[in-house]
């Protein structure tokens, strides 16, 4: 059965130990600018940054609620990134997870072609820009913990407040609104049931959820109860031969790329090697 976490956004505290376990699980490198003193400033998602917590002062008549939202790959049913990704780097699990195949989370498919970034409708997956063989990144969903021990994600266990829950999505979906029924301080939604076909990640609230920065509208429209891959298939099946062309000059450039960083580091080993040889000698 697909797993799914509900948050909820009323106990949430802004301790963000979720952001440090998620660093320290997935040995992601951390940034000054990402953890300071300063409620406001948690830093955005990018790609070394797979989860934030953001804060948000929402004033209701005289009552001023302070609330704080985790954010993440939302890690939809019917992932856009997957459907728009030609070299079918990323799949979708049983368990879940939206994540490079194969279980390995081998990343060689990637060319750098940016799709999943343009498709993904909470502009989640972000590029490593400062590297010369760069990747997408996004939160994995701790699919490696979920798969070989059965064990929750690395930022569900450090939540001190139970703000999050993990567990099988429909007996969570149950949960969130057998919450909502029996407390009337909650919107009466479920947010990732339904948006854009659902998603794995579910939250309750007791703000509205436009005013914790979630997407509730596109174009001025309420936010599609479909995937983005439904919707978008009828247009995209007509025009399979500008991406397999686009497709294919963006993985020749990535595979000469990577060759040619190859070459440079055996001529950077050969180099050191004639040197040490040449010390040797003076020696």
């Amino acid at each position: 059965m697909s797993k799914g976490v509900l948050v909820d956004v009323t106990r949430c505290i802004g301790c963000r130990s979720c952001m440090v376990s998620c660093k320290s699980w997935n040995d992601l490198p951390a940034n000054k600018s990402e953890f300071t003193n300063n409620w406001d400033s948690p830093g955005k998602i990018n790609a070394n940054n797979w989860t934030v917590v953001n804060s948000n002062i929402i004033e209701q008549g005289e009552e001023v609620k302070w609330r704080f939202v985790k954010k993440q790959c939302m890690h939809c049913l019917e992932p856009a990134c997957e459907s728009a990704c030609f070299t079918h780097s990323f799949v979708k699990t049983k368990e879940g997870a939206v994540i490079y195949k194969p279980t390995e989370l081998n990343q060689d498919y990637c060319v750098g072609c940016r799709y999943c970034m343009i498709a993904c409708p909470f502009g989640v997956p972000s590029f490593q820009w400062d590297k010369p063989l760069p990747f997408v990144q996004k939160c994995r969903f701790c699919y490696d913990r979920m798969k070989e021990g059965g064990l929750e994600p690395a930022c569900v266990t450090a939540c001190p407040t139970g703000a999050l829950k993990f567990g099988d999505r429909d007996k969570l979906l149950a949960e969130a609104w057998q919450r909502i029924d029996s407390n009337p301080k909650y919107i009466k939604h479920v947010y990732g049931d339904k948006e854009y076909g659902g998603t794995s990640w579910l939250y309750i609230s007791d703000v509205p959820f436009e005013q914790l920065g979630f997407r509730t509208e596109a174009f001025g429209k309420p936010v599609s109860n479909k995937s983005i891959p439904s919707l978008t298939w009828d247009v995209l099946k007509w025009t399979p031969y500008i991406f397999v062309g686009w497709g294919a000059i963006l993985t020749a450039l990535h595979f000469y790329t990577k060759r040619r960083a190859e070459v440079e580091h055996d001529e950077e080993n050969m180099y050191e090697a004639v040197n040490t040889q040449e010390n040797d000698k003076e020696e």
